[in-house]
């Protein structure tokens, strides 16, 4: 299986790749592209790449994806626990899943507690509620996630493949 810093560079090549694809479609092409879409694609994917990989399932250890968040890194030693490496966390649709409702069930308390002191401080209503706006950058964090799994040979039936324990049949 690919060390950490291989599942980078994977997924890094692969976006220099559909980079200049885009940058051909503009410029050759003359198709305009949305730099919002573009952008927000972006940072989706590099979420999933660096920040939310799949391997956050061993947080315990000392993993990149855990260096990746600094000290906050430990906030993801929980999710290692309740999740087995190359279990659920390893899914196609669930596992990426899993990592955003964790994220955001150790982000929202805070953000309703900074809002609850500083009222209007953040102006959560402004967050953009449309799907259009936020699946350009569901789309480039699931991409980055299924580079990773294709990366570790884990195909989309893998949770078929899981016993109850959340460990692979077989191993």
């Amino acid at each position: 299986m690919p060390s950490g810093k291989v599942h980078t560079l994977i997924n890094t090549a692969t976006y220099a790749l559909m980079a200049g694809g885009l940058v051909y479609v503009h410029f050759g092409l003359n198709a305009p592209i949305d730099l919002g879409h573009a952008l927000r694609f972006s940072v989706g994917f590099w979420a999933g790449t660096v920040l939310l990989s799949p391997d956050l399932d061993l947080a315990e250890q000392n993993v990149d994806a855990k260096r990746a968040w600094g000290i906050l890194g430990v906030l993801w030693e929980p999710y290692g626990v309740l999740f087995a490496h190359r279990g659920l966390s390893h899914t196609w649709i669930i596992g990426p899943l899993t990592r955003l409702v964790y994220l955001a069930l150790l982000v929202l308390p805070v953000l309703l507690l900074l809002n609850l002191i500083f009222p209007g401080l953040l102006h959560l209503e402004r967050i953009p509620p449309s799907l259009e706006y936020w699946s350009t950058a569901l789309t480039g964090y699931y991409l980055s996630q299924w580079l990773h799994l294709i990366a570790d040979g884990i195909r989309p039936d893998h949770l078929l493949h899981l016993n109850r324990s959340g460990r692979r049949r077989g191993r």
